[in-house]
């Protein structure tokens, strides 16, 4: 059998710029090159793309932009399934059989690069357009998982400071601590978890910077929970993991150093309690639209009430990320993973022009 190309995106004009190096670098370490020609696209921070050959550790140490490099786009002739690399004085085309993006936040994972693939008639190795812009916007996910019958904090959307005005009296009917988040951002970038009134104008400027519109959210009673999900039909449902916090929340110092937090996979949970969770995401994943994989995250009260956080479209995928430890808790080594979400990807192409 012929070995498929395979094309890895990382970087990205994005304030998660350095979380892709490393996901990326964790994939391209544990990917069988036996199996699959790999071609390797760098995403700048000021977002132009580049092919990369060099070595992979370059990528770890972001110093692969000082490399000498040629520019690469998608070609948009959906027969060509190519990708066009710019030479110094012609250009090539590069077959491409799928294309895998190690994107994380905005211009990555909120639907615009999957939209340029999907142009493009290359399979996608992930979400959809519609399901990673869904997934990324925290509020409208809530509306429709809500929709679906399952609980979501109670939050309020501002997309102003004079909306913040407006709507003052009404989420200061929410108790303290309340959390002031971007509505479309991840790895908790521009969160905070205010505890004192006169923080709240504050934290809400703050979250203004990652994006126009902003949620001031209740806290949720209890720990947060998350699951990792494969597939588009047939769903494989990894183990529940667990967050314990000792102070603060799960911010993005927190997510990537655990300083004071630690992660329990599996969770401190009894099997019904798990398996209750476990149905919860794959109920989640399908009412957005979700294929091939992705992490659903929720919280799990005092009373073991289910409650929906988000759903993360490219999670991490360093070797110690909470994805690939949830599915390791089934069997499936960091090599098997990467081999079935490939599979998946090539076997769905159909699915991404909707």
């Amino acid at each position: 059998m012929m070995k498929k190309t395979i094309a890895i995106l990382f970087g990205g004009h994005s304030s998660e710029y350095s979380v892709s190096l490393e996901s990326a670098y964790s994939v391209l370490c544990h990917l069988d090159h036996d199996k699959y020609n790999i071609y390797m696209i760098g995403i700048t921070k000021d977002g132009k793309w580049y092919h990369f050959d060099g070595d992979i550790l370059d990528i770890q140490n972001d110093t692969w932009w000082q490399h000498p490099l040629h520019e690469v786009t998608i070609s948009p002739d959906p027969t060509k399934h190519a990708l066009i690399e710019m030479k110094t004085d012609h250009f090539i085309l590069v077959h491409i059989d799928a294309i895998f993006p190690i994107l994380h936040g905005k211009n990555g994972e909120d639907g615009t690069v999957q939209g340029l693939i999907a142009l493009s008639g290359i399979p996608l190795i992930g979400c959809s357009v519609a399901s990673s812009a869904l997934c990324m916007d925290k509020e409208r996910a809530h509306q429709i998982v809500n929709h679906a019958g399952i609980r979501v904090p109670k939050s309020f959307v501002l997309t102003s400071m004079q909306d913040y005005q407006l709507q003052k009296n009404n989420f200061l009917k929410l108790s303290l601590p309340l959390f002031v988040k971007p509505v479309k951002a991840g790895s908790s970038y521009g969160i905070t978890k205010v505890t004192h009134l006169d923080e709240i104008e504050k934290a809400i400027e703050f979250a203004f910077t990652y994006d126009n519109e902003i949620l001031i959210e209740e806290n949720i009673e209890g720990f947060e929970v998350g699951c990792a999900v494969m597939g588009t039909d047939q769903l494989i449902l990894g183990r529940v993991d667990e967050i314990e916090l000792s102070q603060g929340f799960f911010d993005f110092t927190e997510k990537y150093t655990l300083k004071s937090s630690q992660i329990h996979m599996p969770a401190r949970i009894d099997s019904q309690i798990e398996k209750r969770i476990q149905e919860t995401a794959q109920m989640i994943y399908k009412a957005l639209g979700c294929q091939v994989f992705a992490r659903v995250d929720m919280f799990l009260t005092p009373e073991n009430e289910i409650v929906f956080n988000e759903v993360n479209t490219i999670p991490g995928f360093t070797s110690h990320s909470r994805f690939p430890s949830m599915l390791q808790g089934i069997g499936y080594s960091f090599e098997n993973i990467l081999d079935k979400l490939i599979e998946m990807g090539l076997n769905h192409e159909n699915n991404y022009s909707q």
